[in-house]
């Protein structure tokens, strides 16, 4: 048994900043990926709106830990070679994808029917009035529920421990296990969580309302 240290602290610190890093790898990647799924999902072409679909009904119906393990295990049986990283940053990217591109499409089936006519009125092809009329609008109405996303993201990449990723809750697990302190070790732990979380909880109610009132 070991003595909670600076050596433990610092364990925990290195948890803390890999669960940062993976968040905004896979929400950055999550948002690119989220953003063209949107767009398949409202595009005037059907192939494209039932690949979406299908994409989108199986990541939302399947749990994050089975997807995990499918690009861990799956991806070296296709002769891909990954490590821990990439398959943790892929597997919660398509996650992510999946539902950022949900919360978005509702945004941009909830811009108002005129707005879209105006532009074809205008002569806008659909690309452009997308990115000129929609995008903006759908966008703005969709930053809370995509805030709120974000929470449950870095909340959710504790799931990657489950193939060896070290982040803040198995960095937790790890110096309870050699310092046989585990009130304080995830204590430190939940008090990380909250400090990142509760401050974005709060950010998205508060966008909610304010986004309501302005509606």
């Amino acid at each position: 048994m070991r003595e909670f240290t600076l050596t433990e602290f610092w364990v925990i610190a290195s948890g803390l900043w890999a669960t940062l890093l993976l968040s905004a790898i896979a929400f950055l990647g999550g948002g690119l990926a989220g953003l063209g799924v949107a767009l398949a999902r409202t595009a005037p072409v059907k192939a494209l709106r039932i690949a979406a679909g299908v994409f989108i009904d199986f990541f939302q119906g399947t749990p994050m830990l089975l997807q995990l393990f499918l690009v861990f295990y799956g991806l070296p049986v296709l002769g891909l070679k990954v490590n821990v990283w990439i398959a943790a940053a892929v597997g919660l990217t398509l996650h992510a994808g999946a539902f950022l591109g949900e919360i978005w499409r509702g945004g941009i089936q909830a811009v108002p029917r005129g707005q879209t006519e105006a532009a074809d009125a205008l002569g806008l092809d659909y690309w452009t009035r997308m990115r000129h009329v929609v995008l903006p609008q759908a966008l703005r109405m969709s930053f809370a529920p995509t805030v709120g996303f974000l929470v449950q993201l870095i909340k959710g990449t504790s799931l990657a421990a489950i193939i060896g990723f070290v982040e803040l809750s198995r960095s937790g697990q790890l110096v309870s296990s050699i310092t046989y302190k585990p009130l304080l070790a995830f204590g430190l732990v939940a008090a990380c969580y909250f400090a990142i979380c509760f401050p974005l909880s709060r950010y998205s109610a508060r966008l909610e309302k304010r986004f309501a009132v302005a509606g």
